[in-house]
């Protein structure tokens, strides 16, 4: 590879991370700086270093730039409706007793689909607690089965922000990206059960006193290192009024979020089907869309690229546009979930939260599809791919190594995951990597050792209670095993689609 071009590749990225970790400036102008000292030391014109920021910028999302606003919308009504609650303890109900780690790992890869990792921990850490207080033990295991069931999905299935993102910076078909990362996130469950039964045990003695105090009441520990918990009193669950049914946990106040009905008025709960729906009907409408358009293809004997259309799948192609399935699934959010005397006002704030919580994201996802923009029309991009075609390296290994790499040194999954799919764009088409790949491979490489610079850490490091080395062992250990286990999945998915 040649050795400016090899440079200004180096120096991007490197810009990247030394303006996240080192100054005050935001991931958004971190990756238009790192877009222009790329094109710069290139060689590229520096007229043209604009326009290639501004037109990545524009393309990016122009194609993505809807579908994250209305994806963080819809969460948003999930989580002050009640919906993602009441989904939560569906689930509980169907893993039954002592199934709890694989409920709440389930609960957390499903809750964080649609609601921003940090806010979907603080929404359900509650009932990990309640679950932990009435089996009087194991909150550590509850508590990072949880989490890093969040991060399963939270990483690999759109319309999760990053995901998205990464999709639409490497052209690849939503429906089969949300496929695929089901299907990752299915196979690695097991692994955060695993670990977390494992290590839970060995730090639940761990636990600061204050949050052992708020779990378990006035508990003590005894018994080495597994710690054998005990109650000073014999007091059922306050949260249940009775020792048996964790299902019945409840966690969510419909005063706090929705205010006092009107006279005559009472709360209703929303049902788990019914808080299913908005949520549901999209995802269905999208993964439908990539079902018969593959059968249209193989029935036209068109596997790759344009095709036209039949005319049967043009009415799946419409409702299946990703535009169009979350604008289905917002209008289910507000007509079904919401009481019909929730104010209008109260909704567009909601709206208004959801869109000042999307704007970063956007500018985030749109600088870096500039950045992708440079390295293409500088020849970084060409020249990379040339360079990995003369290694024996698999080439959807550079994604994932990129994105792991990024990860470690910032913190942000999101970040981690749209530097690596802009590196990845321009090598996609030349080193004959399918699009869907490449993501999986971005995605399942910012799932690394999440430690002190990502904020998710601190959120559920404090919740659990745990510090220094026991952090560490917990939080760290686990994101780092499920990254170790999507590594020979990616081997098979790129044997398959590659």
């Amino acid at each position: 590879m040649d050795i400016q071009l090899l440079l200004a590749l180096v120096l991007g990225i490197a810009a990247i991370i030394v303006l996240v970790l080192r100054t005050r400036l935001d991931a958004f102008i971190a990756l238009l700086i790192a877009g222009l000292v790329t094109g710069i030391v290139a060689g590229q014109p520096l007229t043209d270093i604009v326009g290639s920021i501004t037109d990545g910028f524009g393309s990016t999302l122009g194609s993505i730039g809807i579908v994250i606003g209305l994806g963080v919308a819809i969460g948003k009504l999930l989580e002050v409706s009640g919906a993602a609650d009441a989904l939560a303890r569906a689930f509980l109900r169907g893993f039954g007793k002592d199934r709890e780690e694989w409920a709440m790992g389930t609960v957390g890869s499903l809750v964080s689909i649609p609601v921003f990792c940090d806010s979907g921990y603080v929404i359900m850490n509650p009932l990990a607690r309640s679950i932990a207080r009435v089996k009087r033990g194991g909150y550590v295991a509850l508590a990072l089965a949880l989490g890093c069931g969040m991060t399963l999905t939270h990483h690999l299935v759109p319309p999760t922000p990053g995901p998205l993102a990464a999709t639409g910076i490497l052209g690849a078909d939503l429906g089969m990206v949300i496929i695929v990362g089901l299907v990752f996130s299915v196979i690695l469950l097991p692994v955060v059960v695993v670990y977390a039964r494992w290590v839970g045990p060995l730090l639940e003695d761990r636990i600061i006193p204050e949050v052992r105090e708020a779990v378990y009441g006035h508990a003590v520990a005894t018994g080495g290192s597994t710690a054998t918990l005990t109650l000073e009193s014999d007091e059922r669950d306050s949260a249940t009024g009775r020792g048996d049914d964790i299902a019945d946990v409840q966690t969510y106040d419909p005063a706090a979020y929705l205010g006092e009905p009107p006279a005559g008025k009472k709360h209703r709960p929303v049902g788990a089907l019914l808080g299913s729906l908005p949520l549901l009907v999209p995802l269905l409408l999208i993964v439908s869309n990539t079902v018969t358009a593959a059968i249209d293809r193989n029935q036209q004997g068109v596997l790759s690229g344009e095709y036209e259309p039949s005319g049967w799948t043009v009415p799946f192609a419409f409702l299946g546009n990703p535009v169009v399935a979350l604008v289905i699934g917002a209008v289910l959010a507000v007509y079904v979930l919401l009481p019909r005397w929730t104010p209008r006002s109260k909704v567009q704030g909601w709206f208004a939260d959801a869109a000042a919580s999307a704007g970063l994201i956007l500018l985030i996802t749109g600088a870096g599809g500039a950045f992708g923009q440079v390295l293409r029309d500088s020849g970084v991009g060409d020249a990379l791919a040339e360079a990995i075609a003369a290694t024996a390296l698999p080439a959807f290994l550079v994604p994932f190594v990129i994105a792991s790499v990024v990860r470690v040194a910032q913190g942000s999954g999101t970040v981690a995951m749209i530097t690596a799919a802009s590196v990845t764009a321009p090598l996609v088409s030349n080193l004959g990597i399918d699009p869907v790949v490449a993501v999986l491979a971005c995605t399942s490489g910012s799932m690394v050792f999440s430690y002190f610079n990502d904020s998710y850490f601190w959120v559920v490091t404090r919740f659990t209670g745990l510090e220094g080395t026991a952090a560490l062992k917990g939080w760290s250990g686990i994101t780092t095993a499920v990254w170790a286990g999507s590594l020979p999945l990616l081997f098979i998915l790129d044997l398959v689609m590659g």
